[in-house]
């Protein structure tokens, strides 16, 4: 053979050698969003176990009530379906929006339901609801946490799949970016709310 051939047989090594670790390290990010959405998932979970305990609670003391309680018990079978389906598929953006958008969804119905608890002196004296409530404010906590871990893992995976010469072996292999979950959606909810007196 001669060193033509030889160097040019050394530069395909080369390239292939770039290729297959660009590509690991790229299989690496995104097995690491699964990672950071598993424990996102973990707390869903707790949350979306502390909720009917909750229904449940208010349901007592709120009989007339039950178009609040039907909403929440609605909203939270949306968003267990919704994280079935991105922990089925954690890197797929639209698998994520779709949780996202179920989750502001029971943000809403949650703190309309918490609103109406608020107007009972019975039922936010009850032992049970006051243990409830804290248990779900540590949860949200915990979630909030988890979803920053999640964002940063998408940040590397997103960083590494977009910049050259990374892009052109996300490409090759079909890598799309990932998507970050987001706590609002537009601006009008990122306005502080205006409590006149």
């Amino acid at each position: 053979m001669s060193s033509t051939a030889w160097i040019i047989l050394a530069v395909l090594a080369c390239v292939a050698a770039w290729v297959v670790v660009t590509y690991n390290a790229l299989v690496q990010k995104r097995n690491r969003i699964a990672n950071a959405f598993g424990q996102i998932d973990v707390q869903l979970k707790r949350r979306y176990d502390l909720i009917p305990n909750l229904v449940e609670v208010a349901r007592r003391y709120l009989a007339h009530e039950a178009q609040t309680l039907q909403a929440v018990a609605s909203a939270r079978g949306a968003a267990v379906d919704a994280a079935a389906a991105a922990r089925a598929r954690p890197a797929d953006a639209a698998a994520v929006q779709g949780l996202a958008a179920a989750e502001r969804v029971l943000g809403g119905s949650m703190g309309r339901l918490m609103a109406v608890v608020e107007s009972y002196p019975e039922l936010k004296a009850d032992a049970t609801m006051q243990s409830l409530a804290e248990e779900l404010t540590s949860t949200e906590n915990r979630i909030g946490f988890a979803r920053q871990a999640y964002n940063d893992e998408v940040l590397a995976f997103n960083d590494a799949a977009t910049q050259f010469p990374g892009n052109a072996v996300a490409g090759w292999f079909g890598m799309r970016p990932a998507a970050m979950l987001e706590s609002t959606q537009g601006p009008q909810e990122r306005q502080a709310p205006r409590v006149a007196f």
